[in-house]
């Protein structure tokens, strides 16, 4: 009996950890950025900050970009996968052209892999004299 009490005590704990890990998985996440030239090499001047609000349960991606300078027009910005000093591929468009702010979708498999690990993951603004980048910066846990 007693052997009983424990197995089902040590499946309800299980049950209620995966439940919560769940739970935590269909959350949105909060993420940012703190835009910078030189990360892209750049103008060190050129700066901004952006806000990605991410849901693994649906795909949605959502942002907005505060930009404090940019020598010139931004036409473009994506989150890339890559690390800190390492190009990476667009993994998500923030729009057609430049918007500063909207929502999009991706995989709801991609969406769990930006929140599980922002730092592998980073957001730039492009414009027509830096088409590689006018700033960019990794993402982390938002506050």
């Amino acid at each position: 009996m007693r052997k009983a009490l424990i197995a089902a005590g040590v499946a309800a704990a299980s049950l209620a950890a995966a439940l919560a890990a769940g739970a935590a998985t269909n959350a949105t996440t909060k993420l940012e950025a703190n835009l910078r030239g030189a990360a892209e090499g750049a103008p060190a001047s050129n700066r901004g900050r952006a806000e990605i609000r991410l849901t693994p349960s649906t795909g949605r991606v959502c942002w907005e970009l505060r930009i404090t300078k940019i020598d010139g027009k931004p036409n473009a910005s994506h989150i890339h996968k890559g690390r800190r000093g390492i190009s990476g591929n667009v993994v998500v468009p923030l729009g057609a052209g430049y918007k500063r702010q909207g929502c999009t979708t991706a995989s709801k498999a991609l969406v769990r892999a930006i929140v599980r690990t922002p730092g592998a993951y980073y957001v730039n603004v492009h414009n027509a004299k830096h088409p590689a980048g006018a700033m960019r910066g990794q993402l982390i846990r938002g506050t």
